[in-house]
Order: C-alpha cells, then sequence, then structure tokens
C-alpha cells in the first residue's frame, strides 16, 4: 500500500511540473509577441497613429498591462513556493536570540522573502517582542518586510535592467538595517503599549514539512489570492503611466522632479505616504516618471514611501505603539529615503 501512494504521490508530482513547464513554455512565447502586437493592434485595429499622443498612450497601455500581468504572475508563484518556507514560527526562530547587529542584518534579509504586510503588522510585532526580539531587529523587520517587495524587486530588472533593481534591493536594505538599528539605540521601548509586554504567546505550533505537490499548490493559490486582489490597481496604475508617457511633454517632470530641484526629494516622500499602493500598482507609474525627465533618486525615494510608509500601517500599529514611538518610526525611515533619494540624484 505505501508502495502504491508513493507512486501516486510522484505521479501526481510529475503531471503537475510537467504542467508548470508546459505553460512557462506558453508564456515565455505570449509574452515575446507582445510589442508586435501591441502596435498591430493600436495601428491596425484601432487605426491610431503610434506618433501621436493618444496613439503612444494606448499602445503604451495595450502593452503594459498583459506584460506586467504575466509577470506578476511569474513572480507571485515562485514566491508563493518560496514563501512555504518561512512561516512566523520559524521567522521567529531565526531571529531570537542573535545579537543586535547581527538580529538587525537577519532581520532585514528574511523581510524579503517572507509573506507579511502591514495588515499583519500587530500580530507580528506581539509575536516578536515577547519572544524577547530587540525592539531594533523587529523594526527591521516590519520595514524591510513591505518596502523591499519581491514583486517591485522583479518588475525593476524587467522594466529597467538588474542595475536599478540591484540599487533598489541594496538602498532598501540599508534602510532597514540602519532604521531598525537607530530606532533600537533611541531605547523606546517604553512607548510599546504596556499589554503587548503581558501578552503571553502559546506554545510554538508543530511545523509540518510540505511535499513538493503541496508547495506548488501553494504556488498556485497566491497568484489567485494576490493577483485576484491587485489587478484592478495595476490596471489604474498603468492608466497613469500611459497619461503620463503620450501627453506629458518630454523633460517636463525634470522641472519640480528633477536633480536642480533640491526640495524635490522631500516633497516625493512627502506625497508618497498618503498615496499608499502595492508595489505592482506604483511600478508603471515610476516607469513614466524615468520617461519623462525625472531624476532617479526622487522616483526611487517617491516609491519607496508609497511601498514602505503608509497611513494604513501607522493606523494598525498604534494598536500596539504609542505616538512617541510612531513618529521616530516615520521620522527614521523618512530620514533614510530621503538620504537615499539625494544620493542617487548625486551619483547618476
Amino acid at each position: 500500500m505505501k508502495t502504491a501512494n508513493s507512486h501516486n504521490h510522484y505521479r501526481t508530482l510529475s503531471i503537475r511540473l510537467l504542467a508548470a513547464a508546459g505553460i512557462l513554455a506558453a508564456w515565455v512565447l505570449a509574452y515575446g509577441q507582445l510589442a508586435r502586437l501591441s502596435h498591430q493592434i493600436t495601428c491596425g485595429l484601432l487605426g491610431l497613429e503610434s506618433g501621436q499622443h493618444l496613439g503612444i498612450a494606448v499602445e503604451f497601455f495595450i502593452y503594459e498591462v498583459p506584460k506586467v500581468l504575466m509577470l506578476l504572475v511569474l513572480v507571485v508563484f515562485g514566491v508563493g513556493v518560496i514563501r512555504t518556507f518561512f512561516t512566523p514560527e520559524r521567522t521567529r526562530r531565526i531571529l531570537s536570540g542573535r545579537r543586535e547587529y547581527v538580529g538587525n542584518i537577519l532581520a532585514s534579509l528574511v523581510g524579503v522573502v517572507t509573506p507579511f504586510c502591514s495588515c499583519s503588522a500587530v500580530p507580528l510585532f506581539i509575536g516578536f517582542v515577547t519572544t524577547g526580539i530587540p525592539l531594533g531587529v523587529t523594526f527591521s523587520f516590519l520595514i524591510s518586510a513591505p518596502m523591499i517587495n519581491e514583486i517591485a524587486l522583479v518588475l525593476l530588472w524587467s522594466l529597467f535592467g538588474w542595475k536599478i533593481a540591484l540599487l533598489y534591493l541594496f538602498t532598501g536594505l540599508l534602510i532597514a538595517f540602519s532604521s531598525g538599528w537607530v530606532i533600537g539605540r533611541l531605547r523606546l521601548e517604553r512607548h510599546v503599549e504596556e499589554w503587548v509586554y503581558q501578552t503571553r504567546t502559546g506554545p510554538e505550533a508543530t511545523e509540518e514539512e510540505l511535499p513538493w505537490a503541496g508547495r506548488i499548490l501553494s504556488g498556485w493559490n497566491a497568484v489567485r489570492d494576490i493577483v485576484g486582489k491587485v489587478w484592478i490597481y495595476i490596471i489604474l496604475g498603468i492608466a497613469v503611466g500611459a497619461g503620463i508617457h503620450g501627453y506629458v511633454p518630454e523633460d517636463y517632470m525634470a522641472s519640480f522632479m528633477g536633480k536642480d530641484a533640491w526640495w524635490s526629494v522631500p516633497l516625493a516622500v512627502i506625497l508618497g505616504v498618503p498615496m499608499y499602493s502595492n508595489a505592482a500598482g506604483i511600478i508603471p507609474v515610476v516607469q513614466a516618471l524615468l520617461g519623462k525627465g525625472a531624476a532617479l533618486g526622487t522616483v526611487l525615494a517617491f516609491m519607496m514611501s508609497v511601498i514602505g510608509l503608509s497611513l494604513p500601517e501607522a493606523i494598525i500599529l498604534r494598536k500596539v505603539l504609542k505616538l512617541p514611538l510612531i513618529a521616530a518610526f516615520f521620522a527614521v525611515v523618512a530620514s533614510g529615503i530621503m538620504l537615499v533619494g539625494f544620493l542617487f540624484n548625486l551619483l547618476f
């Protein structure tokens, strides 16, 4: 019986792997035809001129919507599989008992691949603090998890190249590490709500090792859940990007988002916080801004503030943090983002 069950298991896994390989091959073929099809639809089917404002905007929209959605599906599936290795219990074990400097580094790195966002900030914060993880290390994780978004990383790689993607990754890790370290040095534990320290976590849940068939299924479920929630924001973001791409004059953005405007970086951060969005929705806007003359550092600061600092997260964290600690958190992270923006505008 055991042999028969093992045979069925490997047969099911083989079928799923073959199906995934077939889908990937079809994905590659379709992706390679997007530019040609978007031009044919815009100029042939719709009869628009590719050199006119409307034609440029429509062709950009028709090309970018399937492109970004296809990239998103591929990335979310892969990350969905990777995330099955990082449960909350395992993450706490990785970070527990570390020296603060090492803990800040590990927390920043682990935050990149973990499936946690602002909606899960409170239970994660309670779980980390009550198991003895230092406050600064906890904040390094809470900053890294939303800011260094794997979806944004892969989309930046595909749209702008590996240099921009790696710069985004490196600067995000630097901000998460340094901000957590600074918060740890400020000794703000007294500004955590008292009831948090009185909370007792239950016994650690027993983790069962998932078979690969289960991990692949988790990847498909992640595609269904995440893409199903964000596709409308992606389309809206691409529509905004198409409007900028088609109608905003060349170099117009340089007048208030360029290197020469010293105030452009702080303004970008201030504008980015209330404009909370997911990474997939903001990348097309970033692409259009850069194409119209906005400086790289200013746009990077804008993107990081949109993804990493949000009013909804502040409201959620208010359940466990007092206002001075929330203010310190926003001030430290915003300062780090602005420093990155100024540095990139100086170097690039």
